[in-house]
C-alpha cells in the first residue's frame, strides 16, 4: 500500500505543502499547510479524504499559514504536531511581523514531536528526525517503507536552509544534514519545503554546501 502525495506550492514564500494518505485510505495528514488552507482542504474533500493531523517541520510562518483554515474546515479539528524547541517561534507567529504579514496561526500545537518518535498513517511508519540549524526545533519526517523524507527547510536541491534568521546556526545545520540526511540510502527521495524534490545521493555528490 503506497502513499499518495498531493503537493501544493503556496503563499508569499512559495512554500511546498504536502497532503498525504495511504492509497485506499480516507484519512490524510497535512504536512506544513503553508498558506491558503482552503485549497488544501478542497483538495482533500474532492478526494473524499478527512485531514486527521497537521504535522509541522518547523514554525516559520510560511509553513503553517494555512493551518487555521484547514482546522476550521475539518471536523473534528486535527491536532497540530511540532517540536517543542520551536514553540517560541510559533508563539511569535513564525516571524511574520518582520515581513509585514499577519495571519491566524490556527490551533496551538498539542503533539510534542521528539527525535526518534514514530508516527503512523495507516500502515506507513514515519520516523521523526530532529535536524536543528535552520530553527532549533526543526524536524523531518522519514518514511523508510516508501524511501522518502519530508525534509522541510533543512536541505534543498543544490542548497540548504537559511541560517541568518533568529536562532539559526550554520554549523549546527551542516552537522544535522550529515547526521540525519546523508546517513540515509542514496535513493531516498527528499521532498523539501521549497523548490523541486531531489535525492540523498544527488545532494551528497553535487550540493556545493556539502563539499567542505
Amino acid at each position: 500500500m503506497h502513499l499518495e502525495i498531493v503537493q501544493f506550492t503556496l503563499g508569499p514564500a512559495q512554500t511546498n505543502s504536502y497532503l498525504i494518505t495511504a492509497v485506499g485510505s480516507k484519512e490524510a495528514v497535512s504536512i506544513d499547510p503553508s498558506w491558503d488552507g482552503h485549497l488544501i482542504l478542497d483538495a482533500a474533500k474532492q478526494r473524499g479524504w478527512r485531514i486527521t493531523n497537521i504535522w509541522l517541520t518547523h514554525a516559520h510562518f510560511d509553513h503553517f499559514g494555512g493551518a487555521a483554515a484547514v482546522a476550521d474546515g475539518s471536523s473534528p479539528p486535527p491536532p497540530v504536531a511540532l517540536h517543542p524547541d520551536d514553540y517560541w517561534l510559533w508563539r511569535e507567529n513564525g516571524g511574520a511581523a518582520a515581513y509585514g504579514l499577519t495571519f491566524d496561526p490556527g490551533p496551538e500545537p498539542t503533539i510534542e514531536l521528539t527525535h526518534g518518535q514514530k508516527l503512523y498513517l495507516d500502515r506507513h511508519e514515519f520516523e521523526v528526525r530532529h535536524a536543528p540549524g535552520h530553527t532549533p526545533g526543526h524536524i523531518m519526517f522519514y518514511c523508510p517503507g516508501e524511501k522518502l523524507m519530508f525534509c522541510g527547510d533543512v536541505i534543498f536541491q543544490m542548497s540548504i536552509g537559511r541560517t541568518d534568521l533568529p536562532r539559526g546556526d550554520h554549523r549546527t545545520l551542516i552537522d544535522s544534514i550529515y547526521r540525519e540526511v546523508l546517513s540515509l540510502p542514496d535513493e531516498t527521495r527528499l521532498l523539501p519545503g521549497h523548490g523541486p524534490e531531489t535525492t540523498v545521493g544527488q545532494e551528497r555528490e553535487f550540493n556545493p554546501f556539502l563539499q567542505e
